[in-house]
């Protein structure tokens, strides 16, 4: 079921699009969990440092993915709102061959890269093998993350942001069962876990696409329409690979503090992984109000309507601060206790080091309200490529909090660390959009 976002109060279809995707995320989490809950509650301590050792490098890999297919999706938004459904189908075709092009090349490049990418993050020993077969693995699933995400990018982008989260559901239950089956039973390790994982994105991904194409009358394609176009493909280019880039620029400044951490205390390296985690999940929120943000911002731009665009991105902003005053108050009284989820209780110096990374951290959720919300929106204009200087801000914040402040003043900086390049981000972000906004709206009247 297509949803127009161009008529309506903009808080009401914000919040409204935003609560399957907000569900969708959290099961997209736990999904990515499981593997670190069921690793760690029956592999040990190690085995659960080797895949979360990974967590940058997955960032890197699956945020680049989800990047490109998000920005594969801008342009059908913006038809969609248009209402030039003939056009909205071509894009959507050569949205799938550019998908399938970038998934063979990435997936040659990362599995042949990965060992040399460990070593070069100083993995510890004690852990390297069980890190370097769970990432490999995950590599050898990328094909299957751009089928779902592009999929699902495709039907968010005309306003059904349910359909994806049910078969995300199906998913993630397939997923957990599967960890079970194969590391308790088979005996198959992190390796296992990693199967799982990449079969079970298989299935959700092929789930969206036999959906989509049986149950939307509106994308049902000619052989004329199907055809690979240079002129979209240009188009998609553009805003696809400056939204890759920057989830990977993000990813960058994280291997960056990852590897920092890695020089630390193995305490250190337990704790930050499990923090991460428990950070992930309660960034689930502002990633799915953004992505309606964005949804609401091409949309609209499509239609003409760039009055309601700035109206969009303050719904969306006013959400998440709502939600930012219940999350920080929930990670700096109980932020450890959510980690029991992937550490014993027993280890008490591990989980003593994730209260204070989420304690701090805490106190500056509100700095992601506006960061996600407006970059998000910047990038469902069509302007992913400006969007990357405040992925470069995130990066040089981390980069000099890595390389300066962690060998300096140890796990104390690495609690600072995010905070410090939110801010960065911000910043940038907010002159971006102005500048942008302003233009648009001159445009307009005119």
């Amino acid at each position: 079921m297509t949803k127009d976002m161009t008529e309506g109060k903009p808080l009401q279809l914000i919040l409204r699009f935003s609560i399957p995707l907000i569900f969708g995320n959290l099961f997209q989490q736990m999904y990515n969990m499981a593997d670190t809950i069921i690793v760690g509650q029956t592999l040990g301590l190690n085995a659960l440092t080797a895949v979360g050792s990974t967590n940058s490098l997955n960032f890197l890999i699956i945020g680049f993915t989800t990047g490109t297919c998000s920005g594969l999706a801008i342009p059908v938004a913006q038809r969609f709102g248009a209402k030039d459904y003939k056009k909205m189908r071509e894009f959507v075709a050569n949205a799938a061959w550019l998908a399938i092009l970038l998934a063979a090349v990435l997936t040659v490049l990362t599995t042949t890269l990965c060992r040399i990418i460990l070593e070069g993050m100083h993995t510890p020993a004690n852990i390297f093998q069980d890190a370097y077969d769970y990432f490999f693995i995950i590599c050898l699933g990328i094909p299957f993350t751009f089928l779902y995400n592009t999929s699902s990018g495709i039907i968010r982008s005309m306003g059904d942001s349910k359909t994806p989260f049910y078969f995300l559901v199906l998913s993630t239950i397939l997923n957990i069962v599967l960890d079970l089956a194969l590391i308790l039973i088979f005996h198959m390790g992190v390796a296992g876990a990693a199967w799982a994982t990449i079969f079970s994105q298989g299935v959700s991904g092929f789930a969206c696409l036999i959906y989509m194409r049986k149950k939307y009358d509106i994308l049902r394609m000619t052989r004329e329409e199907m055809r690979f176009q240079l002129y979209c493909q240009k188009i998609l280019l553009m805003d696809s690979v400056p939204m890759g880039l920057q989830f990977s620029i993000t990813a960058i400044g994280s291997i960056m503090m990852q590897s920092a951490v890695n020089a630390l205390d193995a305490v250190y390296v337990s704790a930050f992984a499990a923090a991460t985690k428990v950070k992930q999940l309660a960034m689930c929120p502002y990633d799915a109000v953004a992505s309606a943000c964005a949804t609401f911002g091409g949309q609209n731009m499509g239609a003409g309507k760039n009055e309601r665009i700035a109206k969009g991105l303050w719904a969306g902003i006013l959400i998440c601060l709502v939600y930012s005053v219940f999350i920080g108050a929930v990670l700096i009284t109980n932020g450890s206790t959510i980690a029991w989820l992937f550490v014993d209780r027993g280890e008490t110096q591990v989980l003593a080091a994730v209260q204070q990374f989420l304690g701090f951290s805490g106190f500056f959720y509100w700095l992601l309200a506006i960061l996600d919300c407006t970059r998000m929106t910047i990038q469902g204009l069509g302007f992913g490529g400006v969007a990357i200087f405040a992925g470069c801000s995130e990066l040089v914040a981390r980069g000099l909090m890595s390389l300066l402040a962690i060998p300096a003043f140890g796990y104390a900086a690495v609690c600072v660390t995010d905070q410090t390049a939110w801010l960065a981000a911000t910043i940038m972000v907010v002159v971006i959009f102005w500048r942008i906004n302003r233009k648009l709206t001159r445009k307009k009247r005119v």
